[in-house]
């Protein structure tokens, strides 16, 4: 059973703080953008050439950070399951921005997935399911955030590292973290292994 209804979680931070950070239920456009930069730490150095698809990418914050610094992918690709926030993904980007549910809807193939935020309200079930689809769809690999503790909220998804490592092992995948920049989160990197192992702006094993 899901632990929140998703349309109605995010619908009310949106008629409360409107298109911003807030809207999407980051504490700060601060705190946005430290999630986003230890993410971008995470993919290859240049990503002109290279398709990345943005899941959960409410309204294309992470695009608007990665244009300020002339560092956008060849090919972006957003997906959400919000209208309201794809018709401003849409406009403010100018990109392929889609209605989408990853865990239930094709996935279109990319060379990386990323993803900031959107499994925070999933169940463990869910979380892995939606790990799973994404790391699929990407040839490259995926990289995402998760809040780090307990799994005893009722509203928000807390995992730990180590439980990421085995399902990367279940999955055939090389893992590595990122952890420091926020209290409560870690990003990470799940690669094919073969693809890890010749990656050049990263070694091949776990860091924590």
């Amino acid at each position: 059973m899901p632990r929140v209804d998703t349309q109605e979680f995010y619908q009310e931070a949106i008629d409360q703080h409107g298109t911003t950070a807030e809207g999407v239920h980051w504490n700060s456009r601060h705190t946005q953008e430290c999630r986003f930069e230890a993410l971008r730490a995470l993919l290859p150095e240049d990503i002109s050439r290279l398709t990345l698809v943005d899941v959960g990418c409410g309204f294309g914050d992470l695009h608007r950070y990665l244009a300020r610094d002339n560092d956008l992918p060849g090919r972006y690709i957003g997906l959400d399951t919000l209208q309201s926030m794809v018709t401003v993904a849409r406009e403010r980007t100018g990109e392929d921005i889609r209605l989408l549910d990853a865990l239930t809807d094709p996935l279109p193939a990319a060379d990386y997935y990323l993803c900031s935020g959107a499994m925070n309200t999933l169940t463990k079930y869910e979380t892995f399911c939606f790990i799973e689809r994404c790391f699929a769809a990407s040839e490259q690999g995926f990289v995402f955030n998760l809040l780090r503790g307990t799994d005893d909220s009722e509203i928000f998804n807390c995992r730990h590292p180590d439980e990421i490592r085995q399902w990367a092992e279940q999955l055939g995948a090389e893992v590595s973290f990122r952890e420091g920049y926020l209290y409560g989160d870690f990003s990470v990197a799940m690669m094919p292994a073969i693809i890890s192992r010749s990656n050049a702006h990263g070694p091949s094993h776990s860091e924590e």
